[in-house]
């Protein structure tokens, strides 16, 4: 049962993406290493994820929100075990593992159907008249 509507994915898409992309001088690990750049790439990745989703983020909707969740897993997964597979863990992994497990999370906990842009949907809402 999803928990998370998708305008609230959409706020939680964009603010995660900003964090991470600002994570390493946040956290004093800037200095071109795989920690900083996968934590930069990622938080872009996730930003341009956002901007072509069809959902109520999406500016250019070209995939659809089902697609958008499936590469959050993915992406989730593999942002947490980036320190271990990249080899930085022994100098900085909390971040990565941290965000990685929430973009998990919100792709698992997300409905895979968004509201209708631009039109009313009776069989979504509670006060729905026929």
């Amino acid at each position: 049962m999803p928990f998370i509507s998708t305008k609230t994915h959409a706020l939680l898409d964009y603010t995660s993406g900003i964090l991470l992309v600002a994570t390493p001088w946040v956290f004093a690990f800037h200095d071109g290493s795989a920690a900083h750049w996968t934590s930069v790439i990622y938080g872009i990745a996730i930003l341009m994820v956002s901007v072509i989703t069809n959902y109520e983020g999406g500016f250019l909707r070209m995939i659809s929100m089902r697609t958008h969740l499936t590469i959050d897993v993915i992406a989730g997964l593999l942002l947490m075990t980036s320190p271990w597979l990249l080899g930085f863990a022994d100098r900085i992994f909390l971040p990565h593992l941290i965000i990685g497990g929430f973009q998990l999370v919100i792709g698992l906990l997300t409905d895979r159907i968004p509201f209708q842009l631009g039109k009313e949907m009776s069989v979504r809402t509670a006060h729905h008249s026929k």
